[in-house]
Protein backbone atom coordinates (compact mmCIF):
# COMPACT_ATOMS: atom_id res chain seq x y z
CA UNK A 1 0.00 0.00 0.00
CA UNK A 2 1.27 3.29 -0.99
CA UNK A 3 1.97 5.76 2.40
CA UNK A 4 1.06 9.70 2.23
CA UNK A 5 4.32 11.79 3.28
CA UNK A 6 4.12 12.34 7.01
CA UNK A 7 3.49 15.60 8.75
CA UNK A 8 5.72 17.55 10.68
CA UNK A 9 4.55 16.46 13.35
CA UNK A 10 4.60 13.03 12.58
CA UNK A 11 7.51 13.15 11.67
CA UNK A 12 9.30 14.91 14.57
CA UNK A 13 7.04 11.89 16.42
CA UNK A 14 8.79 9.23 14.81
CA UNK A 15 12.08 10.94 15.18
CA UNK A 16 12.16 10.85 18.57
CA UNK A 17 10.66 7.17 18.97
CA UNK A 18 13.47 5.54 16.98
CA UNK A 19 16.47 8.11 18.71
CA UNK A 20 15.39 8.88 21.87
CA UNK A 21 18.09 11.17 22.33
CA UNK A 22 18.32 13.65 18.89
CA UNK A 23 17.49 17.29 19.45
CA UNK A 24 14.48 17.95 17.69
CA UNK A 25 13.56 21.46 17.13
CA UNK A 26 16.32 22.98 14.64
CA UNK A 27 16.30 26.28 12.41
CA UNK A 28 15.60 26.26 8.92
CA UNK A 29 17.91 25.92 6.60
CA UNK A 30 19.22 28.65 4.80
CA UNK A 31 18.41 28.80 0.97
CA UNK A 32 15.63 25.76 1.53
CA UNK A 33 14.00 25.63 -1.87
CA UNK A 34 11.01 27.60 -3.03
CA UNK A 35 8.75 24.47 -3.08
CA UNK A 36 9.57 23.06 -0.03
CA UNK A 37 12.05 20.47 -1.37
CA UNK A 38 15.01 19.91 0.97
CA UNK A 39 18.37 18.44 -0.29
CA UNK A 40 19.80 17.07 2.63
CA UNK A 41 19.02 16.14 6.32
CA UNK A 42 19.91 18.59 8.75
CA UNK A 43 22.77 17.67 11.34
CA UNK A 44 21.20 18.43 14.86
CA UNK A 45 22.75 18.55 18.96
CA UNK A 46 21.61 15.12 20.46
CA UNK A 47 19.54 16.16 23.49
CA UNK A 48 20.14 13.08 26.10
CA UNK A 49 23.33 11.33 26.41
CA UNK A 50 23.51 7.79 28.75
CA UNK A 51 26.55 6.89 30.31
CA UNK A 52 28.22 4.05 32.84
CA UNK A 53 30.92 3.25 34.63
CA UNK A 54 32.47 0.33 35.88
CA UNK A 55 33.06 0.00 40.02
CA UNK A 56 36.60 1.03 40.27
CA UNK A 57 38.57 -1.29 42.43
CA UNK A 58 38.49 -3.87 45.18
CA UNK A 59 41.60 -2.69 46.88
CA UNK A 60 40.75 -1.59 50.44
CA UNK A 61 43.48 0.95 49.64
CA UNK A 62 42.39 2.62 46.41
CA UNK A 63 42.43 6.02 45.42
CA UNK A 64 39.58 6.63 42.95
CA UNK A 65 38.95 10.12 41.15
CA UNK A 66 35.88 10.32 38.78
CA UNK A 67 35.87 13.49 36.25
CA UNK A 68 33.07 14.85 34.30
CA UNK A 69 32.77 17.04 31.34
CA UNK A 70 30.97 18.28 28.23
CA UNK A 71 32.83 20.19 25.70
CA UNK A 72 31.44 23.89 24.32
CA UNK A 73 30.83 27.12 25.95
CA UNK A 74 28.48 28.79 28.83
CA UNK A 75 25.77 30.25 28.20
CA UNK A 76 24.24 28.42 25.31
CA UNK A 77 20.82 27.33 27.03
CA UNK A 78 19.97 25.06 29.80
CA UNK A 79 20.97 21.28 30.71
CA UNK A 80 21.17 18.91 33.56
CA UNK A 81 23.91 15.93 34.25
CA UNK A 82 24.00 13.76 37.00
CA UNK A 83 26.50 10.36 37.43
CA UNK A 84 25.08 8.36 40.66
CA UNK A 85 26.33 5.38 41.85
CA UNK A 86 24.74 2.19 39.90
CA UNK A 87 22.05 1.57 42.76
CA UNK A 88 18.59 2.37 43.52
CA UNK A 89 18.04 5.60 45.43
CA UNK A 90 21.92 5.78 44.96
CA UNK A 91 22.96 9.59 45.55
CA UNK A 92 25.06 11.82 42.39
CA UNK A 93 28.95 11.32 42.88
CA UNK A 94 28.96 14.06 39.66
CA UNK A 95 27.00 17.04 38.66
CA UNK A 96 27.88 19.13 36.02
CA UNK A 97 26.37 22.30 35.71
CA UNK A 98 27.91 23.71 32.30
CA UNK A 99 29.54 22.82 29.28
CA UNK A 100 33.37 23.85 29.27
CA UNK A 101 33.74 23.18 32.61
CA UNK A 102 34.95 20.01 34.33
CA UNK A 103 33.70 18.76 37.64
CA UNK A 104 35.14 16.15 39.38
CA UNK A 105 34.81 13.45 42.63
CA UNK A 106 37.11 11.70 44.84
CA UNK A 107 36.38 8.16 46.79
CA UNK A 108 38.44 5.52 48.67
CA UNK A 109 38.98 2.16 49.15
CA UNK A 110 36.70 -0.68 47.51
CA UNK A 111 33.43 1.02 48.34
CA UNK A 112 34.32 3.38 45.78
CA UNK A 113 30.82 2.56 43.71
CA UNK A 114 30.03 2.24 39.50
CA UNK A 115 28.37 4.85 38.40
CA UNK A 116 25.26 5.47 35.80
CA UNK A 117 23.55 8.55 34.71
CA UNK A 118 22.58 10.85 31.53
CA UNK A 119 22.95 14.35 30.74
CA UNK A 120 20.23 16.41 28.98
CA UNK A 121 20.18 19.65 26.94
CA UNK A 122 23.19 21.40 26.68
CA UNK A 123 25.09 19.58 28.76
CA UNK A 124 23.94 16.28 26.15
CA UNK A 125 26.38 16.72 23.27
CA UNK A 126 29.95 15.15 23.81
CA UNK A 127 29.45 14.45 27.48
CA UNK A 128 32.39 12.12 28.68
CA UNK A 129 33.34 10.89 31.94
CA UNK A 130 36.52 9.24 33.23
CA UNK A 131 37.45 7.28 36.52
CA UNK A 132 40.90 7.16 37.41
CA UNK A 133 42.08 4.69 40.29
CA UNK A 134 45.49 4.51 41.70
CA UNK A 135 46.53 1.28 43.85
CA UNK A 136 49.99 2.28 45.37
CA UNK A 137 51.26 -1.37 46.61
CA UNK A 138 50.10 -4.67 46.58
CA UNK A 139 48.76 -7.26 43.06
CA UNK A 140 46.48 -4.97 42.20
CA UNK A 141 48.82 -2.31 42.09
CA UNK A 142 49.13 -0.20 39.28
CA UNK A 143 47.30 3.49 37.55
CA UNK A 144 43.28 1.77 36.29
CA UNK A 145 41.97 4.48 33.98
CA UNK A 146 38.63 4.05 31.92
CA UNK A 147 36.63 6.11 29.99
CA UNK A 148 33.04 5.54 31.08
CA UNK A 149 30.85 4.30 27.87
CA UNK A 150 27.45 4.35 26.77
CA UNK A 151 25.44 0.98 27.35
CA UNK A 152 25.26 -1.06 24.23
CA UNK A 153 24.73 -4.79 23.18
CA UNK A 154 27.80 -6.35 21.33
CA UNK A 155 31.51 -5.86 22.91
CA UNK A 156 34.80 -7.45 21.55
CA UNK A 157 37.81 -7.96 24.15
CA UNK A 158 41.14 -9.48 22.83
CA UNK A 159 44.03 -9.92 25.01
CA UNK A 160 41.72 -11.39 27.93
CA UNK A 161 43.50 -14.02 30.00
CA UNK A 162 42.50 -17.13 32.30
CA UNK A 163 45.70 -18.12 32.92
CA UNK A 164 47.63 -18.67 35.90
CA UNK A 165 48.67 -15.14 37.11
CA UNK A 166 45.82 -13.02 36.06
CA UNK A 167 42.92 -12.25 37.02
CA UNK A 168 40.67 -11.06 34.58
CA UNK A 169 36.89 -9.55 35.56
CA UNK A 170 34.63 -8.16 33.25
CA UNK A 171 31.83 -5.28 34.96
CA UNK A 172 28.53 -5.43 33.38
CA UNK A 173 26.61 -2.79 34.16
CA UNK A 174 22.59 -2.23 33.95
CA UNK A 175 21.51 1.01 33.72
CA UNK A 176 18.45 0.39 33.01
CA UNK A 177 14.90 -0.38 34.73
CA UNK A 178 14.94 -4.02 33.24
CA UNK A 179 17.33 -7.23 33.86
CA UNK A 180 19.73 -7.36 31.11
CA UNK A 181 20.53 -10.96 30.14
CA UNK A 182 24.06 -11.49 28.95
CA UNK A 183 26.71 -14.05 27.22
CA UNK A 184 30.24 -14.08 27.41
CA UNK A 185 32.15 -16.76 25.05
CA UNK A 186 36.10 -17.12 25.23
CA UNK A 187 37.94 -17.71 22.00
CA UNK A 188 41.43 -19.01 22.24
CA UNK A 189 44.23 -20.44 19.93
CA UNK A 190 42.38 -22.89 18.93
CA UNK A 191 38.70 -21.72 18.56
CA UNK A 192 35.52 -21.38 20.87
CA UNK A 193 36.67 -22.44 24.37
CA UNK A 194 34.19 -24.95 26.06
CA UNK A 195 32.39 -22.94 29.08
CA UNK A 196 31.99 -24.68 32.66
CA UNK A 197 28.19 -25.92 32.81
CA UNK A 198 25.89 -23.29 31.54
CA UNK A 199 28.18 -20.61 33.57
CA UNK A 200 28.56 -18.06 30.58
CA UNK A 201 25.45 -18.36 29.13
CA UNK A 202 22.07 -16.30 30.67
CA UNK A 203 23.81 -14.21 33.20
CA UNK A 204 21.52 -11.91 34.63
CA UNK A 205 22.25 -8.28 35.69
CA UNK A 206 20.10 -7.07 37.83
CA UNK A 207 18.16 -3.86 37.02
CA UNK A 208 20.29 -0.66 38.00
CA UNK A 209 23.10 -2.87 39.18
CA UNK A 210 26.74 -3.91 38.19
CA UNK A 211 27.85 -7.41 38.13
CA UNK A 212 31.51 -8.74 37.86
CA UNK A 213 32.32 -12.46 36.44
CA UNK A 214 35.54 -13.75 36.70
CA UNK A 215 36.61 -15.06 33.21
CA UNK A 216 38.55 -18.09 34.18
CA UNK A 217 35.56 -19.02 36.29
CA UNK A 218 33.69 -19.62 33.06
CA UNK A 219 36.01 -21.96 31.20
CA UNK A 220 37.57 -23.60 34.91
CA UNK A 221 39.56 -26.68 32.79
CA UNK A 222 41.09 -24.36 29.88
CA UNK A 223 44.11 -21.94 31.01
CA UNK A 224 43.85 -19.18 28.20
CA UNK A 225 47.20 -17.47 27.75
CA UNK A 226 45.97 -14.79 25.38
CA UNK A 227 42.25 -14.82 24.36
CA UNK A 228 39.55 -12.70 22.67
CA UNK A 229 35.91 -12.50 24.78
CA UNK A 230 32.47 -11.50 22.83
CA UNK A 231 29.87 -9.89 24.98
CA UNK A 232 26.31 -9.82 23.75
CA UNK A 233 22.73 -9.49 25.56
CA UNK A 234 19.71 -11.65 24.90
CA UNK A 235 17.85 -8.73 26.66
CA UNK A 236 18.74 -5.26 27.64
CA UNK A 237 21.58 -3.48 27.36
CA UNK A 238 25.13 -3.29 29.80
CA UNK A 239 28.16 -1.64 29.77
CA UNK A 240 31.12 -3.30 29.52
CA UNK A 241 34.99 -3.49 30.51
CA UNK A 242 37.35 -5.63 31.70
CA UNK A 243 39.89 -5.06 34.53
CA UNK A 244 42.95 -6.61 34.61
CA UNK A 245 45.32 -7.62 37.22
CA UNK A 246 48.63 -9.49 36.52
CA UNK A 247 51.45 -10.97 38.95
CA UNK A 248 54.05 -8.73 38.95
CA UNK A 249 52.95 -6.29 36.68
CA UNK A 250 50.28 -5.05 38.48
CA UNK A 251 46.69 -3.41 36.84
CA UNK A 252 44.49 -1.62 34.32
CA UNK A 253 41.56 -2.04 32.49
CA UNK A 254 41.12 -3.38 28.67
CA UNK A 255 38.54 -1.45 27.18
CA UNK A 256 36.20 -2.98 24.25
CA UNK A 257 38.05 -3.03 20.54
CA UNK A 258 36.80 -1.08 18.10
CA UNK A 259 33.83 -2.58 15.84
CA UNK A 260 35.49 -4.82 13.69
CA UNK A 261 37.16 -3.81 11.35
CA UNK A 262 39.19 -5.03 7.88
CA UNK A 263 41.92 -1.88 8.83
CA UNK A 264 42.57 -0.93 12.15
CA UNK A 265 44.75 1.07 14.20
CA UNK A 266 46.01 1.25 18.14
CA UNK A 267 47.36 4.77 18.78
CA UNK A 268 49.38 5.62 21.80
CA UNK A 269 51.79 2.78 22.04
CA UNK A 270 54.45 4.36 24.98
CA UNK A 271 57.75 5.31 23.88
CA UNK A 272 59.47 3.75 26.89
CA UNK A 273 57.47 0.52 26.46
CA UNK A 274 60.02 -2.62 26.86
CA UNK A 275 56.98 -5.27 25.95
CA UNK A 276 54.19 -4.97 23.04
CA UNK A 277 52.37 -8.02 22.68
CA UNK A 278 49.67 -7.62 19.94
CA UNK A 279 46.60 -10.09 20.32
CA UNK A 280 44.19 -9.66 17.25
CA UNK A 281 40.79 -11.93 16.50
CA UNK A 282 38.67 -12.20 13.20
CA UNK A 283 34.98 -13.15 13.92
CA UNK A 284 33.93 -14.33 10.80
CA UNK A 285 34.68 -17.63 8.47
CA UNK A 286 37.51 -16.12 6.32
CA UNK A 287 41.13 -15.81 7.43
CA UNK A 288 43.02 -12.33 7.56
CA UNK A 289 46.27 -11.93 6.47
CA UNK A 290 47.55 -8.41 7.49
CA UNK A 291 50.34 -6.14 6.64
CA UNK A 292 51.48 -4.58 10.17
CA UNK A 293 53.38 -0.74 10.24
CA UNK A 294 54.32 1.67 13.21
CA UNK A 295 53.39 5.20 12.69
CA UNK A 296 56.30 7.12 13.90
CA UNK A 297 56.74 10.83 14.39
CA UNK A 298 58.61 10.41 10.53
CA UNK A 299 56.36 8.10 9.24
CA UNK A 300 55.49 4.59 8.63
CA UNK A 301 57.58 1.97 9.14
CA UNK A 302 57.96 -1.70 9.15
CA UNK A 303 58.96 -3.27 11.73
CA UNK A 304 61.33 -5.62 11.03
CA UNK A 305 60.97 -8.96 11.04
CA UNK A 306 57.18 -8.43 11.77
CA UNK A 307 56.18 -7.56 8.61
CA UNK A 308 53.06 -9.99 8.25
CA UNK A 309 50.50 -11.11 10.67
CA UNK A 310 48.11 -14.22 9.37
CA UNK A 311 45.04 -14.40 11.56
CA UNK A 312 42.94 -17.75 11.35
CA UNK A 313 39.29 -17.14 11.28
CA UNK A 314 37.66 -17.72 14.76
CA UNK A 315 40.75 -18.40 16.62
CA UNK A 316 42.75 -15.70 19.10
CA UNK A 317 46.22 -14.99 17.40
CA UNK A 318 49.58 -13.13 18.99
CA UNK A 319 52.09 -11.75 17.78
CA UNK A 320 55.14 -10.40 20.41
CA UNK A 321 56.62 -7.04 18.89
CA UNK A 322 59.07 -7.16 21.63
CA UNK A 323 59.93 -3.42 22.17
CA UNK A 324 58.24 -1.88 19.02
CA UNK A 325 58.42 2.16 19.53
CA UNK A 326 62.04 1.85 20.54
CA UNK A 327 62.19 5.44 21.78
CA UNK A 328 59.75 7.40 20.27
CA UNK A 329 56.17 7.05 20.85
CA UNK A 330 53.78 5.28 18.12
CA UNK A 331 50.89 3.49 16.99
CA UNK A 332 50.21 0.34 15.13
CA UNK A 333 48.28 -0.04 11.87
CA UNK A 334 47.17 -2.94 10.75
CA UNK A 335 45.56 -3.01 6.89
CA UNK A 336 44.94 -5.87 4.81
CA UNK A 337 47.92 -7.50 2.86
CA UNK A 338 45.50 -7.65 -0.14
CA UNK A 339 42.96 -4.80 0.12
CA UNK A 340 40.79 -6.77 -2.05
CA UNK A 341 40.60 -9.28 0.91
CA UNK A 342 39.95 -7.30 3.90
CA UNK A 343 38.26 -9.33 6.78
CA UNK A 344 36.96 -7.60 9.71
CA UNK A 345 38.89 -7.52 12.48
CA UNK A 346 39.48 -6.80 16.38
CA UNK A 347 42.65 -6.52 18.60
CA UNK A 348 44.48 -4.70 21.24
CA UNK A 349 47.80 -4.58 22.41
CA UNK A 350 49.20 -5.50 26.01
CA UNK A 351 51.65 -3.00 27.21
CA UNK A 352 54.53 -3.27 29.85
CA UNK A 353 56.59 -0.72 30.69
CA UNK A 354 59.76 -0.88 33.22
CA UNK A 355 61.51 -3.77 33.97
CA UNK A 356 61.98 -6.47 36.94
CA UNK A 357 59.94 -5.26 40.08
CA UNK A 358 59.38 -2.19 38.57
CA UNK A 359 57.20 -2.93 35.63
CA UNK A 360 53.57 -1.94 34.98
CA UNK A 361 50.66 -3.15 32.81
CA UNK A 362 48.71 -1.12 30.26
CA UNK A 363 46.51 -1.69 27.40
CA UNK A 364 45.61 -0.23 24.33
CA UNK A 365 43.07 -1.70 21.65
CA UNK A 366 42.03 -0.89 18.29
CA UNK A 367 40.05 2.73 18.35
CA UNK A 368 38.02 4.45 16.03
CA UNK A 369 38.86 7.98 14.37
CA UNK A 370 37.89 10.98 16.78
CA UNK A 371 35.71 12.24 13.80
CA UNK A 372 34.31 15.76 14.22
CA UNK A 373 35.11 15.94 17.71
CA UNK A 374 36.31 13.67 20.34
CA UNK A 375 37.42 14.16 24.62
CA UNK A 376 38.82 12.35 27.58
CA UNK A 377 38.43 13.57 30.60
CA UNK A 378 40.90 13.65 33.86
CA UNK A 379 43.91 14.73 32.46
CA UNK A 380 46.58 16.13 34.89
CA UNK A 381 48.64 19.75 35.11
CA UNK A 382 52.15 18.40 36.09
CA UNK A 383 54.70 18.35 33.55
CA UNK A 384 55.28 14.81 31.89
CA UNK A 385 51.69 13.48 33.21
CA UNK A 386 49.42 13.53 30.38
CA UNK A 387 50.80 13.07 26.84
CA UNK A 388 48.09 12.99 23.98
CA UNK A 389 49.16 11.16 20.98
CA UNK A 390 47.35 11.92 17.18
CA UNK A 391 48.02 9.41 14.37
CA UNK A 392 47.24 10.30 10.84
CA UNK A 393 46.77 6.64 9.27
CA UNK A 394 46.41 7.51 5.43
CA UNK A 395 46.03 11.51 4.48
CA UNK A 396 47.80 14.28 5.77
CA UNK A 397 45.34 15.85 7.88
CA UNK A 398 45.05 18.87 10.64
CA UNK A 399 43.38 18.77 14.13
CA UNK A 400 42.41 21.53 16.76
CA UNK A 401 43.62 20.55 20.44
CA UNK A 402 41.65 22.03 23.44
CA UNK A 403 42.35 21.94 26.91
CA UNK A 404 39.66 23.07 28.91
CA UNK A 405 39.78 24.95 32.35
CA UNK A 406 41.06 22.48 35.37
CA UNK A 407 38.13 21.35 37.85
CA UNK A 408 39.82 24.23 40.41
CA UNK A 409 39.96 27.16 38.03
CA UNK A 410 42.36 28.21 34.68
CA UNK A 411 42.23 29.23 31.21
CA UNK A 412 41.46 27.14 28.60
CA UNK A 413 44.48 26.63 25.79
CA UNK A 414 44.16 25.21 22.46
CA UNK A 415 46.69 24.51 19.47
CA UNK A 416 46.65 23.23 15.94
CA UNK A 417 48.32 20.51 15.09
CA UNK A 418 49.08 19.14 11.25
CA UNK A 419 49.80 15.31 10.64
CA UNK A 420 51.09 14.33 8.08
CA UNK A 421 50.06 10.54 6.37
CA UNK A 422 51.17 7.50 8.11
CA UNK A 423 52.72 9.60 11.28
CA UNK A 424 52.33 9.79 14.95
CA UNK A 425 52.38 13.55 16.58
CA UNK A 426 52.52 13.82 20.24
CA UNK A 427 51.24 17.02 22.80
CA UNK A 428 51.61 18.12 26.30
CA UNK A 429 48.64 20.58 26.45
CA UNK A 430 47.26 22.05 29.70
CA UNK A 431 45.45 25.46 30.36
CA UNK A 432 47.09 28.41 31.74
CA UNK A 433 47.13 28.74 35.31
CA UNK A 434 45.58 25.70 35.88
CA UNK A 435 44.38 23.98 38.46
CA UNK A 436 43.02 20.17 38.99
CA UNK A 437 41.93 17.81 36.23
CA UNK A 438 41.18 18.76 33.22
CA UNK A 439 39.88 17.68 29.56
CA UNK A 440 41.13 17.49 26.14
CA UNK A 441 39.11 17.72 23.23
CA UNK A 442 39.88 17.28 19.60
CA UNK A 443 38.43 18.52 16.86
CA UNK A 444 38.97 17.84 13.00
CA UNK A 445 39.86 20.80 10.94
CA UNK A 446 40.65 18.95 7.55
CA UNK A 447 42.38 16.41 5.76
CA UNK A 448 41.84 12.20 6.43
CA UNK A 449 40.78 10.66 9.83
CA UNK A 450 42.53 11.40 12.50
CA UNK A 451 43.02 8.59 15.50
CA UNK A 452 43.90 9.80 19.31
CA UNK A 453 44.86 8.28 22.44
CA UNK A 454 45.99 9.85 26.04
CA UNK A 455 48.60 8.70 28.32
CA UNK A 456 48.13 9.58 32.01
CA UNK A 457 51.64 8.60 33.88
CA UNK A 458 51.34 8.72 37.41
CA UNK A 459 54.92 6.67 38.54
CA UNK A 460 55.22 5.55 42.33
CA UNK A 461 58.68 4.99 43.88
CA UNK A 462 60.04 4.45 40.71
CA UNK A 463 57.21 2.35 38.98
CA UNK A 464 56.29 3.76 35.40
CA UNK A 465 52.41 3.70 36.45
CA UNK A 466 50.48 4.39 33.77
CA UNK A 467 47.58 4.09 31.60
CA UNK A 468 46.15 4.88 28.32
CA UNK A 469 42.46 5.67 26.99
CA UNK A 470 41.44 6.18 23.53
CA UNK A 471 39.59 8.86 21.94
CA UNK A 472 36.49 7.69 19.65
CA UNK A 473 33.68 10.44 17.91
CA UNK A 474 32.17 11.84 20.87
CA UNK A 475 28.38 11.27 18.57
CA UNK A 476 27.70 14.69 19.47
CA UNK A 477 25.18 15.15 16.45
CA UNK A 478 22.50 12.82 14.90
CA UNK A 479 21.04 13.64 11.15
CA UNK A 480 17.70 14.47 11.22
CA UNK A 481 15.39 14.54 7.68
CA UNK A 482 14.39 18.00 6.54
CA UNK A 483 10.56 18.21 7.40
CA UNK A 484 9.51 18.31 3.31
CA UNK A 485 11.19 14.62 3.34
CA UNK A 486 8.79 11.64 2.84
CA UNK A 487 9.26 10.08 6.43
CA UNK A 488 6.73 7.24 5.60
CA UNK A 489 9.70 4.61 5.57
CA UNK A 490 10.18 5.47 9.25
CA UNK A 491 6.94 3.73 9.83
CA UNK A 492 7.50 0.62 7.56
Amino acid sequence: MKRAPLTLAAAVAALAALTGAAALTAPAPAGAAADGKAASAARMPVERSLLVCPGPSSSDIAETTYTSFTPGAAGGGKGSARLLGATKDAKPVLEPKEPGKPVGATANGADAPALTGSADGVLAPGWTAQLTTKVSVGRARGVLGVGCTAPGTDFWFPAVSTAKGREDYIHLSNPDDAAAIVDVKLFGPDGLAKPDAGTSENIRVDPKSTKTVLLSSLAPNTQLADATAHVTTRAGRVGASVQVGEEGVGADWLPASADPAGSLVLPGIPADATSVRLVAFVPGEEDADLKLRLAAPGGAITPAGNEQLHVKAGMTTVMDLKDLTRGEPGSLLLTPADPAKASPLVAAVRVVRGSGAKQELGFVPATGPVGARATVADNRPEENTTLLSLTAPTADAKVKVTASPGTGGGEPASQEVTLKAGSTQTLNLAPAGGKGSYALTVETVSGGPVHAARTLSLPHEGVAMFTVQGLSDDHSTVSVPRASQDLSVLTR
